[in-house]
């Protein structure tokens, strides 16, 4: 979902070395998560666990049940299992590949194939398949990365949604179209998927049935969406977007979209109905506004957005918001660190997992966190 320093968002940073020839028959040792304290301010947050160390792991989203994640990683949680033929440059990954973490014993399994890049992971209901794209198809190794010009953007490179079991037997391929498939997720109640392509020739939002079948276009706007996830009753899809209305900068999309390239500087969060209908915007503050979900209470919203630091020069600072579906009562939630993104509540809505620089060891690293909500 791409540069993580500040705003990965979905694609990050795709490169990658091959792992291993059979797609999550290993499992990895236990996380090792260990208790983080939270900032004064954070109020919302209790008892912050670290379940990741080191490198680059993103996008960790729950399970139907609650007690698992998927999540993507470079890093090779797999060492120990192929530690007699790995190389030690092989201890960390060039590009994402997909990890799957049971909670409670913090066990960690390969689910994608270990060849070309991976994003996106999602379970499906009865958490005994997953859902995540990857360049794997059109070869092993990592995606070349993008030219930036000096400019924040990322590579729309030729993803495909797949669905496999958690034991990484059984892989169905969803989508077969040239170019970009990705960004998906599936409806609470068990049913649709949504997701972004490029099939049609502009980034999109389509919803399908689980089984890839009755494919259908959501938004037909010039510009970008993506990021969809759906409202706890299955009824809103809530999503960030970025529509250029200028001629020069619909020309500039267009250019760098035909380069399999895609710059989304500002970025503003709008929600509509599960068949497309009823589309309106939700921030207008010109920020990079971003990782939307909904609340439990389906009322609500959490994102994370630079919106504080957008006008300052040097680095952004990403932090996690709340604000209603009205567009009313916007709450600062983090503050810790310099990128706080991914956010989702459990089922139950009794934790919150996400992802931070908090804690960093390194430049560009980036962990997963997991923390009890505080109403």
């Amino acid at each position: 979902m791409q540069a993580i320093p500040y705003g990965k968002w979905c694609i990050i940073g795709l490169v990658f070395l091959l792992l291993c020839e059979q797609t999550g028959q290993a499992e990895g040792p236990a996380s090792k998560a260990r208790a983080i304290p939270a900032h004064q301010a954070e109020r919302h947050l209790k008892n912050i666990r670290q379940l990741t160390m080191g490198r680059q792991n993103a996008e960790a989203y729950f399970s139907f049940s609650g007690n698992k994640l998927i999540f993507q990683s470079t890093n090779n949680w797999m060492k120990d299992t192929y530690a007699a033929t790995l190389k030690p440059a092989d201890l960390g990954l060039g590009c994402y590949q997909m990890y799957v973490m049971d909670l409670d014993s913090e066990t960690v399994r390969l689910v994608s194939t270990g060849t070309g890049a991976t994003t996106c992971g999602y379970f499906f209901p009865g958490d005994r398949r997953v859902l995540y794209s990857s360049t794997h198809a059109s070869g092993p190794n990592c995606p070349p990365k993008p030219k930036r010009d000096g400019a924040y953007r990322w590579a729309l490179d030729d993803y495909d949604l797949y669905a496999v079991r958690i034991d990484g037997q059984e892989m169905q391929r969803l989508t077969s179209t040239p170019g970009y498939d990705a960004e998906a997720t599936v409806s609470p109640d068990g049913k649709t998927i949504v997701w972004t392509s490029v099939k049609d020739g502009d980034l999109d939002l389509y919803a399908m049935n689980l089984d890839g079948s009755k494919p259908r276009r959501l938004t037909n706007e010039i510009g970008y969406d993506g990021g969809a996830f759906f409202s706890p009753d299955s009824k809103h899809i809530v999503y960030r977007a970025s529509h250029p209305t200028d001629q020069a900068e619909i020309d500039k999309y267009k250019d760098l979209l035909n380069q399999g390239l895609v710059e989304p500087g500002q970025l503003e969060i709008f929600v509509m109905d599960a068949d497309g209908g009823g589309k309106r915007q939700v921030t207008s503050n010109g920020a990079s506004n971003f990782s939307p979900f909904y609340f439990p209470d389906g009322q609500r919203i959490i994102f994370s957005s630079n919106i504080e630091t957008k006008s300052e020069g040097g680095r952004p600072s990403f932090h996690l918001y709340v604000i209603g579906e009205d567009g009313q009562g916007l709450e600062r939630l983090t503050f810790d660190g310099q990128f706080n993104s991914f956010p989702m509540f459990s089922p139950d809505g009794s934790s919150l997992v996400w992802v931070s620089d908090r804690q960093a060891k390194a430049p560009g690293e980036f962990n997963v966190f997991l923390a009890d909500w505080v109403p």
